[in-house]
C-alpha cells in the first residue's frame, strides 16, 4: 500500500512536470481500465458490455487527445503511464485492506501517511528540496503554512472518504465515479496556466468525458435491473 501511494503521489508530479493539466487530467482515464482488469481478477467483479464500450471510448479519446498534443513528450508518457500503475495498484490493495486489513479506517490513512513520509523524505533530503525549503524565505510565512496545513487536512480526509468509498462500491465504480471530478480540473487547469489546446484535442477530450457518462448510465442501468429481478423474486 505504502509503495503504491507514494509511487501515486510521486509520480503524479512528475507528470504535471512534462504534460499539460488536462492532458495529465483526461489521459488518467485509462487508469479506470486498470482497475477494473483487477477487480475482475482479484474480485471476481465482472464488467457489463456497456460498462466495456464506455471504456473503450475514454480510451480512444485519450489516446486520440495524446497524439494531437504536440507538447506531450516521450518522458511525459513514461511518467504518465507511471502514474496509472501505481494509482490503480493503491485502489485494488484499498479494497484489500478494507476487507483484510484489522485496523479502523482512521487508523489506516494515519499510518498510510505517516509511513509514506519515511519514504519520501530521503528523497526530498536527496533532491535538495529540504535544504531550498530552508533557504526560501517566502514558504516561512504564516500564508504558507496556513495553505499547507490546510493542504494536508483535506489531503488526510479525501484518503478517509476514498477507503470508505472503496470498501461500500467497489474499485471500479469508485475509478469511474471519481474520474468525474476530471471535468472541472481540466478546465480550471486550462484557465489558470494557460495550457494551449488545440480544437481537435478538446474534442478528443470531450469523448474521453462522455465515456465517463456512459459508464455512469450504465451502472444505472445496471442497478435497476438488479432491483427489478429481486423484487420479482
Amino acid at each position: 500500500s505504502i509503495s503504491f501511494f507514494c509511487g501515486m503521489l510521486f509520480t503524479g508530479i512528475a507528470s504535471l512536470q512534462y504534460n499539460s493539466v488536462p492532458m495529465v487530467t483526461i489521459f488518467k482515464n485509462i487508469t479506470n481500465i486498470f482497475v477494473t482488469a483487477g477487480d475482475y481478477y482479484y474480485f471476481d467483479t465482472k464488467a457489463e458490455t456497456l460498462v466495456i464500450v464506455a471504456f473503450g471510448v475514454m480510451l480512444g479519446g485519450a489516446i486520440a487527445a495524446a497524439s494531437n498534443d504536440l507538447a506531450m513528450s516521450g518522458i511525459g508518457f513514461f511518467w504518465m503511464a507511471a502514474n496509472c500503475f501505481c494509482t490503480a495498484g493503491y485502489v485494488l490493495y484499498m479494497k484489500f485492506a478494507t476487507k483484510t486489513v484489522k485496523l479502523s479506517k482512521f487508523g489506516m490513512v494515519f499510518y498510510n501517511n505517516v509511513l509514506c513520509t519515511l519514504f519520501l523524505l530521503p528523497c526530498a533530503v536527496v533532491n535538495g528540496e529540504v535544504a531550498l525549503f530552508f533557504k526560501t524565505e517566502n514558504l516561512h510565512t504564516p500564508d504558507y503554512c496556513l495553505k499547507n496545513f490546510w493542504a494536508g487536512f483535506v489531503g488526510f480526509f479525501l484518503n478517509f472518504a476514498s477507503l470508505t468509498c472503496v470498501q461500500a462500491t467497489g474499485p471500479t465504480t469508485y475509478a469511474i465515479v471519481g474520474s468525474l471530478n476530471k471535468i472541472p480540473v481540466t478546465f480550471l487547469g486550462y484557465i489558470l496556466f494557460d495550457d494551449v489546446i488545440n480544437d481537435k484535442t478538446w474534442f478528443f477530450i470531450a469523448i474521453s468525458m462522455s465515456g465517463g457518462f456512459l459508464y455512469s448510465y450504465a451502472k444505472i442501468k445496471s442497478a435497476k435491473r438488479r432491483a427489478s429481478q429481486t423484487h420479482t423474486k
